[in-house]
C-alpha cells in the first residue's frame, strides 16, 4: 500500500510539472500538487523505508 502512496505522489508531481509548464488549467493542478505533498509527507512521517 505504501508503494502504491508513493508512487502515486510522485504521478502527480509529474503531472502538476507538466500542468504548470505546458498547460494552463488553473488551481487544479496546485490542488494535484499539495494532494501529492501531504502524500509524501505522510510516507515520511510513518517512518518507512523505500
Amino acid at each position: 500500500m505504501g508503494n502504491i502512496l508513493y508512487l502515486a505522489a510522485i504521478l502527480l508531481v509529474i503531472f502538476w510539472a507538466l500542468g504548470f509548464f505546458i498547460y494552463s488549467i488553473g488551481s487544479l493542478i496546485h490542488i494535484l500538487l499539495i494532494i501529492a505533498i501531504i502524500a509524501v509527507i505522510m510516507r515520511i512521517i510513518s517512518g518507512k523505508q523505500l
